[in-house]
């Protein structure tokens, strides 16, 4: 009787789940017609990102005029930021950004303004191996001390061909020199009657964290009555990315400081691989220069775009003072022994450099060796989320620089007084027989003429880029360091 009743409760249950999965069934049929009528909401992964890069550029970028009203926020967050840029063309948009940039990581960012990244330690320009060749040779232009490309014996003029075996070519070099290996074994080349020769000599680096000095090197040479001050300066940093202080500005002053005591009466400024930097950097730089320059006569102004720029002036953080930067009172300042500079610049030096080339011009002459400079005449700002909560840095620019003059004329770069190319056979930086050196130190002596010189040791290859147009330091050029707008809140 009990094996009865349950195989009849089974029976029931079955017929139950039965009856509630033939309902279900017809429930959800009956539903599906209206359920096609409801549209998914598609998830924008890069929503806030976009947004948040939206909102800075409309209120900070230059151009901010030129932004599209309704951009494409689904894109990628670097394809987004491009699509805001006002676009440089050198037919369509002459006067375009070429230089506003975004990174993935703002920490990243802020570090590489201070001159650390990963990194072999050297620097050098790519040119084409001959005429039509698809081979590249890299040369070395200089070698920071204690680095590891200093420590595996590589100098300033060594020639590169080969990358872990392989030679150089168009197609591979950027994944053999910037595509991350942990370790590069560099072929050597050398030159032999003006030919390129492949040699055995291989040096091998590893890439590591490392801090970059841009002081680079200073001297004195003494030609008869001439005391000539010397220096290279590679990039406008006050300090490491380390520090908050400013102790390189403060090595550059006491540089000075050592000219002044020597008596140094003609000054050549080294700035052909400085890409540029901090403001308040070149103005401390210019302010140990200039002849009769003080706290109270403008190195340059800024002009910014019509939405920001009213905001910054009524507010009492700000004012018309904001968009000043004016010379420094300097105790090693040493143009009262100057009537003239010589700037050193090839087509790395950019933006704070050329800053120094405009600001001093009202107020000394300044006559410029090398190559044409890169022409940035405008500035940037780096903006980061403070909450934490978006990880990317961007680097927009905000600013287009004027001297004291109202001169702001150099956007195709400044055409050098004496044009001198360097050579394939590189001589060390401070030699005096090194191409630009010597012919600054010809103009103070009085032994050369201007125009074209030294055109028959030029380089002959084509370039094709350099390590330094992919750092940072290449791109952030002319950098003013705030840590707040006045009356702005940084999104």
């Amino acid at each position: 009787m009990n094996n009865q009743r349950t195989q009849l409760a089974r029976l029931m249950l079955l017929r139950t789940a039965c009856v509630l999965t033939i309902g279900l069934t017809l429930f959800l049929a009956g539903c599906r017609k209206d359920a096609d009528l409801v549209t998914p909401v598609a998830v924008n992964p890069n929503g806030d990102v976009n947004r948040w890069i939206l909102d800075n550029m409309r209120e900070l970028y230059y151009w901010n005029d030129k932004i599209p009203a309704n951009p494409d926020t689904t894109l990628a967050p670097d394809k987004f930021f491009d699509t805001l840029l006002n676009t440089f063309s050198a037919t369509t948009n002459p006067n375009g950004d070429r230089f506003s940039w975004i990174e993935e990581s703002g920490d990243q960012l802020k570090a590489e303004l201070s001159g650390e990244s990963t990194t072999t330690g050297m620097e050098y320009g790519l040119f084409l191996r001959a005429t039509g060749s698809d081979n590249i040779i890299a040369q070395v232009y200089y070698v920071l001390p204690g680095s590891p490309a200093q420590k595996a014996g590589l100098n300033r003029g060594d020639i590169i061909s080969k990358v872990n075996g392989q030679l150089l070519s168009k197609s591979n070099y950027q994944t053999l020199l910037f595509g991350g290996n942990s370790t590069l074994a560099y072929g050597l080349a050398s030159i032999s009657n003006n030919i390129l020769v492949d040699t055995d000599v291989s040096k091998t680096v590893t890439p590591a964290v490392y801090q970059e000095n841009p002081v680079f090197l200073d001297s004195t040479y003494t030609l008869g009555n001439k005391k000539v001050g010397y220096l290279v300066y590679n990039k406008f940093v006050p300090g490491a990315n380390t520090s908050n202080g400013d102790e390189y500005d403060a090595q550059v002053d006491a540089i000075f400081g050592r000219f002044k005591a020597q008596g140094v009466n003609e000054l050549v400024l080294d700035l052909r691989y400085n890409p540029g930097g901090y403001t308040t950097s070149s103005a401390r730089l210019a302010s140990l220069i200039g002849k009769g320059v003080n706290a109270g006569k403008l190195f340059f102004r800024e002009e910014w775009n019509a939405t920001i720029t009213p905001v910054i002036k009524n507010d009492p953080q700000g004012g018309d003072a904001f968009f000043v930067q004016n010379f420094f009172d300097k105790a090693n300042n040493i143009g009262g022994n100057l009537n003239r500079v010589f700037v050193l610049t090839t087509d790395h030096t950019a933006s704070a450099s050329e800053l120094i080339i405009n600001g001093l011009r009202p107020y000394m002459t300044v006559t410029t060796i090398g190559t044409t400079s890169v022409g940035k005449n405008v500035g940037s700002i780096t903006v980061t989320d403070d909450t934490g909560k978006i990880k990317w840095g961007l680097q927009p620019i905000v600013f287009r620089s004027y001297n004291s003059l109202n001169q702001s004329d150099y956007s195709t770069g400044f055409k050098p007084a004496i044009e001198v190319e360097e050579p394939l056979n590189l001589l060390p930086l401070g030699d005096i027989r090194e191409p630009l050196l010597s012919t600054a130190l010809a103009q103070i002596t009085g032994s050369v003429a201007g125009g074209r010189v030294g055109s028959a040791n030029a380089n002959p290859l084509s370039s094709f880029g350099s390590s330094i147009e992919r750092k940072a330091g290449s791109r952030f050029g002319m950098l003013k360091a705030i840590k707040a707008l006045p009356g702005v809140r940084l999104r």
